[in-house]
């Protein structure tokens, strides 16, 4: 049993609904979120990242991804750093020492759906796009180029759209 400090009222808050796949096809996305966790047998380390949809029908969505850095099979190795590196690729960022250098940065994916497996229902595979031909890749700068014509106030940074209030 586990009793709470406070009643808790169902009512004031909206309830989850039933997760739905995103629809097989092509997106403009950015990563949001990213972290390394252990997995499940304790063996080696994956990369888990979030993205969020920027545009369309299904604007605001999230959908995850996972990719095998650390782990004893080198098959499973090779695959994520082949993706990692897609990742790269379709940022502009080629040279990263921490996931978060590729959050906020806009790209294009393909969303696939996977066939149920292992017990598990059906899930979206993502994969990543290099920019189109003639597209240079909408990459940040690491730090904004100063303005001679400003003053010497120091440059204003921009939120991320999750932790603005309103």
């Amino acid at each position: 049993m586990a009793r709470f400090d406070t009643s808790f009222d169902a009512t004031s808050v909206e309830p989850t609904t039933a997760y739905e796949l995103l629809p097989a096809g092509k997106y403009r996305a950015q990563i949001v979120e990213s972290e390394m966790r252990v997995t499940k047998n304790g063996m080696g380390q994956f990369l888990w990242l979030m993205l969020d949809i920027l545009e369309g029908e299904h604007k605001g969505r999230k959908i995850f991804d996972q990719l095998n850095l650390v782990n004893p099979n080198p098959t499973t190795v090779e695959i994520a750093q082949r993706t990692l590196s897609a990742i790269c690729h379709a940022t502009g960022r080629m040279h990263v020492s921490d996931s978060e250098e590729l959050h906020l940065i806009p790209m294009t994916i393909q969303v696939k759906i996977k066939p149920p497996k292992n017990g598990y229902g059906e899930s979206n595979a993502i994969a990543y796009l290099p920019p189109e031909k003639g597209a240079a890749p909408a990459a940040r700068p690491l730090r904004p180029a100063p303005d001679p014509a400003s003053s010497s106030a120091p440059p204003k940074m921009v939120s991320a759209p999750w932790n603005k209030k309103g």
